[in-house]
């Protein structure tokens, strides 16, 4: 009997499984049961075999539902969904490729669309064809009202096939483009942007297409929702337009901005995109889209994550996996809230370039019930762990400013969960956890105690 298999590069969440597997079920007519489920890591012989299980979820037409951690060789969605026996490889064909945002327009109008459309064009390319799904799994409520920029990029998705899951939308309104000249005017008729901005304007001429767009951001081509934007719109234009060159204006990139492995440079020579003044070099092709990820940070504390939740009372109050998207603080009485890059009153300062207004953050905090405590959680590669030892030192102002008028708990403290080595023992008191190359599950003998209950409740569920 076939398993689902779902790679990822995120911490896998029960709310956004459930989705992911209804969807599957809807759309292969099959039926789910359903009850208290639970992510667990797979133990085998008392060691961590980086594949997790969904319990609770069953059916008469899947065996289990595995989650293992994935990255991409450059852009990479969320997730990829296959159903199959075997553990996936390069060459079998996924089923979807989601997108998850956390994001709306009462937040910020380019990062709820615009950011991410870059994955979807960067996915046909190896999957074409491939089911394609956005999905919001929005924690505050949806602006009533979208923005012109929220429409018309959910308009373009909608014409390059991909489907909205997760946020409630107009399908009259949002509707797929039925020509490239609807796209364009539709686009002409919006509002433009300050006059010290750049506006996207497109231009039909006779021998090319033309689209305006800064792409120039901390001295390079990193402008990541105009890169998203400015892609979408161009294979849009392709679904009509097969020939004519498209040339993007008023970059404001010079050549040697220009990388050739930029995930902009790798769309530009696959749907013959040129930067105007500029020469684009020929990027390096990725034979592989994804891979298995054993090498980063967040693999240990992405597993201390899953395993709190899944073998204990604590509550994981924020997180932020090895530069995954930023969550939001789960404030006791607030519920959840954005945490600001800079400190009250601090905005001149940080715009002027100031560091030590910055609020810095751990990767993760956790808020153990059972002793009325808070930890503090910086990840790090076992290489780099000393690095992870010098930030503890940076959370005095979250500590004081955020987490104790939130919780007010009785205790705070600051430990280091590191991923990697051959290592069976810790010696620096300051790291708390360990997971080696191997699966072995090490706890700091100064470790928060709700680390050493998670493993004991983890290894005790294997016994069963």
């Amino acid at each position: 009997m076939k398993n689902i298999w779902i790679l990822t590069e995120e911490r896998p969440k029960i709310n956004v499984i459930l989705v992911i597997l209804k969807k599957l079920a809807a759309d292969s007519k099959f039926t789910l049961n359903i009850d208290e489920v639970r992510i667990v890591p797979i133990i085998r012989e008392n060691r961590f075999t980086f594949i997790y299980n969904v319990i609770g979820v069953t059916s008469s037409s899947f065996k289990n539902v595995y989650i293992k951690i994935a990255s991409g060789d450059s852009s990479f969605v969320d997730f990829l969904v296959f159903v199959q026996e075997h553990e996936p490889v390069q060459s079998d064909k996924p089923l979807y490729a989601i997108e998850e945002t956390k994001t709306d327009d009462s937040e910020s109008r380019n990062t709820g669309v615009y950011q991410r459309c870059s994955k979807f064009v960067y996915v046909e390319f190896y999957y074409p064809g491939i089911k394609k799904i956005m999905l919001y799994n929005l924690q505050i409520a949806q602006k009533e009202k979208p923005t012109e920029t929220n429409i018309f990029g959910t308009r373009m998705l909608r014409t390059i096939g991909v489907e909205i899951l997760g946020k409630v939308i107009d399908v009259q309104i949002m509707k797929p483009f039925t020509s490239l000249e609807e796209l364009v005017q539709t686009k002409s008729t919006m509002r433009k942007p300050p006059v010290s901005n750049v506006p996207i304007l497109i231009d039909i001429q006779p021998n090319k297409i033309t689209i305006s767009g800064r792409l120039y951001k901390a001295g390079g081509l990193s402008h990541d929702p105009n890169i998203g934007a400015l892609t979408i719109i161009a294979l849009c234009i392709r679904k009509w337009e097969k020939t004519k060159s498209i040339v993007i204006t008023r970059h404001g990139l010079e050549q040697d901005n220009i990388g050739e492995n930029n995930k902009f440079i790798q769309i530009a020579n696959k749907l013959n995109i040129s930067l105007e003044g500029l020469k684009l070099p020929i990027a390096k092709h990725h034979e592989q889209y994804w891979h298995f990820d054993l090498s980063q940070e967040k693999i240990a504390t992405i597993f201390l994550h899953v395993s709190l939740l899944a073998y204990t009372r604590a509550e994981v109050i924020y997180a932020n996996h090895g530069g995954s998207e930023r969550g939001y603080f789960i404030h006791k009485s607030l519920g959840p809230i954005q945490i600001a890059k800079y400190q009250v009153g601090k905005r001149t300062a940080y715009k002027d370039g100031d560091k030590d207004v910055i609020i810095h953050l751990p990767d993760m905090i956790i808020f153990d019930q059972t002793h009325d405590q808070i930890i503090s959680v910086e990840g790090k590669r076992y290489i780099t762990r000393q690095n992870g030892i010098e930030e503890l030192a940076n959370y005095s102002y979250i500590e004081k400013e955020i987490i104790k008028p939130s919780h007010n708990p009785k205790s705070m403290v600051r430990t280091v969960a590191v991923f990697g080595s051959d290592d069976t023992s810790i010696a620096e008191k300051q790291i708390g956890f360990l997971l080696n190359n191997h699966g072995q599950m090490i706890v700091g003998p100064q470790a928060p105690e709700i680390f050493k209950d998670v493993i004991r409740n983890l290894l005790a569920s294997q016994s069963i």
